[in-house]
């Protein structure tokens, strides 16, 4: 019993060695990387703002005048919402503002996108900016995406960040979304790698995109963004990160919420790590560009490396209260494992959330933990319908500032 634990934990120590290593790299690589501006481009592209919304009757109309008053000539953008299950009066509002809708009974995100993607002619549109129904672009958002794409880049993906951390949820919810923006989209391009996709806040050139979406699998599958990345991966295509083009996003507020999408991301990275292993991915090249995403979805949710290591704590006051040396490495291994963690977070971090409510707002670790602990046994494989987070959040105020 005593060697199995002994392997048992050799095997989660080299795991966690490996895999907080590479984050911590990549976090070092994100604080060093500094990339040369984008020159201003000489030619403005055509550009679908593209807005799936499930039952947001009470923030889209918002979303939608935000996007069309934004800054980016007026004659060279269109706003499409997919209105699936909206109310006739939002579907007639969002129409008198300005906005084309399609409306659909899909109940997946997917299969909103393919179905608007269908109703395009070729050639209408260079570009298809993808947003939430809750997303809001600030100033000068799609001029720097048109800059970008001028510059030869396919797949963009802006900084999606917080519009709300008016509660401990959200405001934890709000970091993790920087800290990923830091670890896999600015430390990622810092090392010559594709950023990942965040889901929205994306825009990718018509062809692009409608190709991506014609691949019946993805029309079948929650995680269309993780799919969205795979996709790339096959054709050889890196998504560019851009910094400076703020998406704003509104944040999980409660326990319930944050565990409803923590289960919908954690069947999309079980879902495409077997995809890894499926007859089309084993046929292509394997490069570094590949292996990176392996290893990416080998890696655990940081809530769950925080499970784990309280757990481990819980072990270590075992050992000493009883002196029974069950298992191995030697505690002094694992406290130095779960330091180089917290410094991998404390890089990724931005500087404003060293803050007095951020310490607050870590009193509700604790429960998020336990929130992840549940939706990690509810993950259902092969789940067909999309888990929809629901928004709370206006962010009127916000968004004007």
């Amino acid at each position: 019993m005593v060697t199995f634990l002994y392997i048992a934990g050799l095997l989660i120590f080299i795991y966690l060695f490996c895999s907080i290593t590479y984050l911590l790299v990549v976090a070092i690589a994100g604080l060093m990387y500094r990339e040369d501006p984008i020159p201003e481009a000489s030619e403005l592209a055509n550009i679908l703002i593209l807005i799936p919304s499930f039952r947001d009757d009470h923030i889209i109309c918002h979303t939608v005048q935000e996007a069309i008053l934004h800054n980016y000539p007026r004659d060279k953008f269109d706003v499409m919402v997919v209105a699936d299950s909206l109310k006739p009066m939002t579907v007639q509002q969002l129409r008198h503002f300005g906005a084309s809708v399609l409306e659909v009974n899909t109940r997946m995100k997917s299969r909103s996108i393919h179905s608007a993607l269908e109703t395009l002619l070729p050639g209408q549109y260079d570009l298809v900016m993808l947003l939430d129904a809750d997303n809001i672009m600030k100033p000068d958002c799609l001029r720097l995406v048109n800059n970008a794409y001028k510059a030869g880049h396919q797949a963009i993906q802006c900084h999606r960040t917080a519009k709300n951390e008016q509660t401990s949820v959200a405001l934890l919810d709000a970091i993790s979304e920087e800290i990923n923006n830091h670890l896999f989209r600015q430390g990622q391009q810092a090392l010559g790698f594709s950023a990942a996709p965040s889901g929205s806040g994306m825009a990718f050139e018509f062809n692009l995109l409608k190709s991506i979406f014609n691949w019946k699998p993805i029309l079948e599958n929650p995680g269309e963004d993780r799919e969205i990345d795979m996709q790339l991966l096959k054709r050889g295509i890196q998504m560019h990160y851009l910094p400076e083009a703020w998406v704003l996003d509104e944040k999980v507020a409660s326990h319930d919420v944050f565990e409803k999408q923590r289960l919908r991301w954690l069947e999309a990275q079980w879902y495409h790590l077997r995809m890894f292993w499926e007859p089309d991915m084993i046929g292509i090249y394997k490069d570094r560009h590949y292996y990176n995403k392996l290893v990416q979805n080998l890696l655990l949710p940081r809530s769950l490396y925080l499970v784990v290591f309280s757990a481990i704590l819980v072990l270590v006051i075992i050992r000493y209260a009883t002196g029974w040396a069950f298992f191995f490495p030697v505690p002094g291994w694992w406290l130095s494992l779960l330091l180089f963690f917290l410094l991998t977070l404390a890089i990724a971090m931005p500087s404003r959330y060293y803050s007095s409510p951020t310490i607050k707002a870590l009193l509700s670790l604790p429960a998020l933990m336990v929130a992840m602990l549940r939706a990690l046994l509810k993950v259902k494989t092969g789940r067909k319908e999309f888990i929809p987070t629901p928004k709370s959040y206006t962010g009127l105020k916000e968004s004007q500032k």
